[in-house]
């Protein structure tokens, strides 16, 4: 049988003799609508068990794709047509990065500052130990199944794979947890975030180091028009937005002019950082740090964005992540064994290196253990990094 070819946008109706899953905007009410039921089912399943969102949102991508659902052909061929896939990588793309700038929104920097001595060592601790163990894992898949692939780049994009924190997810456990406020629980979160804003920047190096340009001046340029993205977004744009939250009073209506003038930023400062040669969510994640945390102006903006971006459009970029893995690949012992050797590197550079830090600092050893356990949280940024690796080859 012959793969679905989806045509124009809208279809006339079934009584025009139109079948509505041949076309673009019909087909992709008819995917969000099985990815939202299918992850949303699943998070259900999985709320006895106490496990985040994020998981069942991880699976559920994984079932849809070729791994489970996938294996039938008829199911491939009408859902998820390849020719349809652009649509909805586009429409998940537009979440992604509106849940990069609820990251960089709900990220406050001057945790970092006033973060002390002992968590700053923690947290280097949390990053270097798996980031070396990357570097093994990195040697060891380029030497078996990552052949050809430039060493530098692969190594830095594998290492920060391994060694960072989903700092998001991280946020909603302790949340759900009730450890917000407890001495553990914010040193997490501070941990955490030094964590998060050195991955992106050695993320953002990594891809700068992989564009397609064979020069390495290119990605000199890269690095300091990223630079100077930075440096224009501090300077210009903190010092606009500072103004709109003093312009928001308590107990008071957000200007739907700030709103809007918000939601076309995001959308620029992605477009911005594309065309540099950094990924868009790089633009995003950067433009949510430069809006103040105190004020209503930045909870206001959560409250806006969060459910539709959390609940309809991140499960299609699961969704699209899913239709990209094959589990059933994964086959003979060189396979398998290597896939525990990553789990294993990434699991236990990051509990033991946190772990022994936090004792190091007198930390007591069941703080210290639950800190461990608490940083090497996974979730959606892992799954962003590898995405862009594979998108970079």
């Amino acid at each position: 049988m012959a793969e679905n070819k989806v045509k124009e946008v809208s279809s006339h109706g079934l009584w025009e003799g139109d079948n509505p899953i041949l076309f673009a905007f019909p087909l992709l009410i008819l995917q969000t609508c099985i990815v939202v039921f299918v992850t949303r089912t699943l998070a259900l399943l999985f709320k006895p068990l106490k496990q985040p969102r994020v998981v069942a949102e991880i699976i559920g991508g994984i079932v849809l794709g070729p791994s489970v659902i996938g294996r039938s052909d008829y199911y491939m061929r009408t859902i998820f047509p390849k020719n349809s896939r652009t649509v909805l990588e586009t429409v998940a793309n537009i979440g992604l990065l509106f849940f990069l700038f609820l990251v960089g929104l709900e990220l406050d920097l001057s945790a970092i500052k006033r973060a002390g001595r002992k968590v700053l060592v923690i947290a280097v601790a949390g990053i270097s130990l798996p980031f070396v163990g990357g570097i093994g894992v990195a040697f060891l898949l380029k030497s078996t199944i990552s052949k050809g692939v430039d060493y530098g780049t692969f190594l830095v994009f594998i290492g920060v794979a391994l060694s960072v924190t989903a700092f998001p997810v991280l946020a909603r456990i302790l949340a759900e947890l009730n450890l917000l406020t407890r001495d553990v629980g914010q040193m997490a979160m501070s941990a955490a975030a030094v964590n998060d804003v050195v991955a992106w920047i050695l993320l953002a190096v990594a891809v700068a180091l992989s564009g397609s340009g064979k020069s390495p001046v290119i990605a000199v340029y890269v690095l300091l028009c990223g630079v100077a993205f930075v440096a224009f977004m501090i300077l210009a744009v903190r010092p606009m937005m500072a103004w709109m939250g003093h312009r928001s009073p308590v107990n008071e209506p957000v200007s739907e002019l700030f709103i809007c003038v918000t939601l076309a930023g995001v959308l620029a400062s992605g477009f911005v950082t594309d065309a540099i040669g950094i990924h868009s969510i790089f633009g995003a994640f950067v433009f949510g740090l430069t809006i103040p945390k105190e004020g209503p102006f930045a909870g206001m903006l959560i409250e806006k964005i969060e459910d539709f971006v959390g609940v309809l459009l991140l499960p299609l970029y699961f969704a699209s992540s899913g239709l990209k893995t094959n589990i059933s690949t994964i086959t003979g012992a060189q396979s398998w064994g290597l896939l525990v050797v990553v789990i294993l590197t990434a699991c236990a550079g990051k509990i033991l290196g946190t772990v022994t830090v936090a004792l190091a600092q007198r930390v007591p050893f069941r703080e210290a253990l639950t800190l461990g356990f608490l940083m090497n949280t996974k979730g959606l940024v892992e799954l962003i990094v590898l995405n862009i690796g594979k998108e970079r080859k």
